[in-house]
């Protein structure tokens, strides 16, 4: 969450777009990310060039020494942000206006690609020099402050904050999952080079993102030194889907900055019967609406065939069993309710789950993970699908503080369970003998199947309790009258020095 100084330069970017008439909020978060996008690309390309020169692997810049805008031939090196940004305002403006927007619509020429889809309808709106001129300025002081501050997800709070400020946040039960929660994520699934990765409710790709970045960090020479596995990495490894144009383009563009060329990102119901993707998908990674509107006349018959509802988070539950291929992966968060849930639907989600493919996990979230935007009880689910069944013991975590406050400040603090999480989670096979009254245990399938597919942790979990000695009824009644006594004695002497004055 965004505090202090950093939260102080957003709002003083916003009030210049406010005060400069460009009031819709909407448009200011989708100019903004335009203007990131743009320092990012130039940030990017310097990084991807060092990395490639360490790697002794040839690399061509985006802003290649000359470049085609519409008839006009000219220096791209003019169209970065760390030339551009020195210019006076009027020649900053016309640059921007005529030459560098048109230079990232036009980024990728195939008009297939996720970038070029949601770019085709973008529309630089700023109204004067004066206002980009200012607006570049708080940005590079923004971008300083973020340097200072040394914190990887410095860029996720900032978007974060950004989409606080739309008034409809939330109407359909989007909330930035926190990075910290989806690298925990991430690193426990391990993904590898030949994976197909899809989000179905991806909103601005962070798990894809995430993914591509544990990726880079440990496949690095798997993928890159392998021309085919390079291919799939740029091409054809990252999926998302979304209904919210908006979040599509930052999505893309996101991708795009983290060095993923073509990313499959498309508009899409994903529970429709417009979603045609089945035994598709290695890996499932994501955070599904909670609650919010649902045309149920349009959802998928095969999804309802599995749970019969309306509520979301179920029909997810159903659609990413159908999306993954026999033995892929998925990891997701729910609402506490999924897990304990009485409804037939609840109960036959789980029944899925647990009988015909093979659950292996359950996160217990505290509900302080979301805030300051929602306070819900969450869980992580983590399944395989092998639809013959298989699961033997489901191994539940309670999970009970992740290295921030569960306030609606969420400042750091030193208690963190998720580097256990990580550790024990890898090592499932030593933790059979746990006790119950341990933060992680194994439960048998059978337990879980005769409590009626219950997946609670407090189902399971026993609390020991120590047992308090407490005085006798005469000793506490002798030590009230004691201090009734010493209080009366008081009085007295305050009412002498009371008549003695």
């Amino acid at each position: 969450m965004i505090t202090g100084e950093l939260k102080n330069k957003i709002d003083s970017i916003w009030e210049i777009f406010w005060t400069g008439g460009l009031t819709n909020p909407l448009d200011v978060i989708e100019q903004m990310t335009y203007l990131m996008f743009i320092h990012d690309l130039d940030v990017a390309d310097n990084t991807r060039a060092k990395e490639s020169a360490m790697l002794g692997l040839p690399h061509e810049s985006v802003f290649a020494k000359e470049t085609k805008i519409g008839e006009r031939t000219i220096d791209a090196t003019q169209l970065k942000w760390s030339v551009f940004h020195d210019f006076p305002a009027e020649k900053m403006y016309s640059v921007m206006q005529e030459s560098v927007f048109p230079f990232i619509k036009n980024l990728h020429s195939n008009k297939d690609s996720a970038y070029s889809k949601y770019m085709d309808d973008a529309i630089f709106k700023l109204p004067t020099p004066l206002m980009l001129s200012k607006v570049v300025s708080a940005m590079d002081d923004l971008y300083e402050q973020m340097e200072r501050l040394q914190e990887t997800d410095a860029r996720g709070d900032v978007y974060e904050y950004l989409l606080s400020k739309l008034s409809t946040a939330g109407v359909n039960g989007q909330f930035r999952t926190p990075r910290h929660i989806i690298k925990m994520m991430v690193t426990l699934m391990d993904p590898g080079a030949d994976e197909i990765i899809c989000d179905p409710s991806c909103g601005t790709a962070g798990f894809l993102v995430e993914a591509g970045e544990y990726l880079r960090a440990n496949r690095k020479e798997e993928i890159f030194y392998d021309k085919a596995k390079k291919d799939h990495f740029m091409n054809h490894m990252f999926n998302g889907f979304d209904m919210d144009r908006t979040m599509l383009r930052i999505g893309a563009m996101n991708m795009m900055t983290h060095g993923i060329d073509s990313p499959f990102i498309e508009y899409r119901d994903s529970l429709s019967d417009q979603n045609p993707d089945k035994d598709k998908y290695s890996l499932i990674l994501a955070n599904p609406p909670f609650k919010g509107s649902l045309d149920y006349d349009i959802v998928s018959t095969d999804l309802l065939k599995v749970c019969k509802t309306k509520k979301t988070e179920l029909l997810f539950l159903a659609l990413f069993v159908r999306m993954l291929k026999v033995g892929g992966r998925c990891a997701c968060i729910v609402p506490d309710g999924v897990l304990f849930g009485s409804s037939t639907a609840h109960k036959a989600i789980r029944k899925e789950l647990i009988e015909n493919q093979r659950l292996e996990a359950i996160i217990s979230m505290p509900s302080g993970v979301f805030k300051p935007y929602a306070g819900v009880s969450t869980g992580i689910l983590i399944f395989t699908k092998t639809n013959h069944g298989g699961t033997d013991n489901v191994w539940f975590y309670d999970m009970q503080a992740d290295g921030l406050s569960l306030d609606d400040k969420r400042s750091p603090v030193s208690e963190n369970d998720i580097p256990d999480i990580i550790e024990r989670f890898r090592n499932r096979d030593k933790e059979a003998d746990r006790s119950r009254t341990d933060k992680s245990f194994m439960v048998p399938v059978k337990e879980i199947i005769d409590n009626d597919y219950d997946l609670s942790i407090n189902k399971y979990k026993k609390v020991e309790y120590v047992p308090v000695e407490y005085p006798s009824t005469d000793e506490i009644m002798k030590q009230i009258m004691e201090l009734d006594a010493e209080a009366t004695k008081q009085l007295i002497e305050l009412q002498k020095l009371l008549k003695n004055d």
